[in-house]
């Protein structure tokens, strides 16, 4: 399949998804969120990667929404639009592969958002992260809500009300990334980390994945309780068996997907 605004390849068992609208900063029209969307279903259906990436084309990542797009577009339209932008979050949160976002440049607003919505970030020790809707009168509602769930309130609020720019180093110390390297090694490295996640079962990561982001929300007790249910059911899969096997055995395990 042929997608306008996405470039998409497979290494081994890493998918790699470049938004590609470097005229217009990878601004995320409602069109790019839409294949976007379709992109990441089609992955979560084939099964025949085991992570995905999603980087940009040109110089940033991306400059969030299309403010042309915002900005000619009755409240109905814009509706729509943050809608799509909300099934493409979902579809990121839902899919049993993680997703990692590789950072260049600058994610402001909804740019921002979709770094905090993946399941890992890897950012270049130059990129730069915001939320300055503020400055022209258009609060990142969208975007504090993944930002607010990664970094600590005080400093999403900062971010928030100045709009002033969050550095990649600053980005790790807080928690929206997770590793920053000269900007010459961001490709190698995130690919590097995804490898490392794909050598690993992909039922079980799913399973993980899903647990993980339906415990983070409960009570500590109830949230104790789902996990031993969950890690009971995960102990009886074939590749839980193999695994331990392997490692008892002092052997590689043979993951069964």
């Amino acid at each position: 399949m042929t997608y306008q605004y996405l470039r998409y390849e497979e290494k081994e068992k890493v998918g790699l998804i470049s938004m590609n609208r470097p005229d217009k900063r990878n601004a995320l029209s409602r069109e790019l969120l839409q294949e976007l969307t379709n992109l990441l279903n089609r992955i979560a259906t084939e099964r025949n990667v085991n992570v995905v990436i999603i980087k940009g084309v040109g110089k940033i990542f991306s400059a969030g929404h299309d403010l042309k797009e915002v900005y000619e577009s009755d409240p109905q339209e814009l509706l729509k639009l943050f809608q799509t932008c909300y099934i493409t979050m979902r579809a990121i949160r839902e899919m049993p592969q993680p997703v990692i976002a590789q950072v260049h440049g600058i994610a402001t607003a909804a740019g921002c958002q979709l770094v905090a919505a993946c399941d890992l970030a890897v950012a270049s020790d130059d990129a730069l992260f915001g939320t300055p809707g503020v400055k022209i009168g258009l609060f990142c509602s969208t975007p504090a809500v993944f930002l607010s769930r990664n970094v600590g309130r005080k400093k999403a609020m900062e971010m928030l009300l100045t709009g002033e720019f969050m550095s990649a180093r600053d980005a790790l110390l807080h928690g929206l990334v997770n590793k920053v390297v000269p900007p010459g090694e961001l490709e190698q490295a995130t690919l590097e980390l995804a490898k490392t996640i794909a050598g690993y079962s992909a039922s079980a990561i799913a399973v993980g994945k899903r647990a993980f982001y339906q415990q983070i929300n409960m009570e500590d007790f109830q949230a104790l309780n789902y996990a031993s249910e969950v890690i009971t059911l995960n102990s009886t899969t074939r590749d839980a068996r193999e695994g331990i096997s392997a490692f008892l055995e002092k052997r590689k395990p043979k993951w069964s997907d």
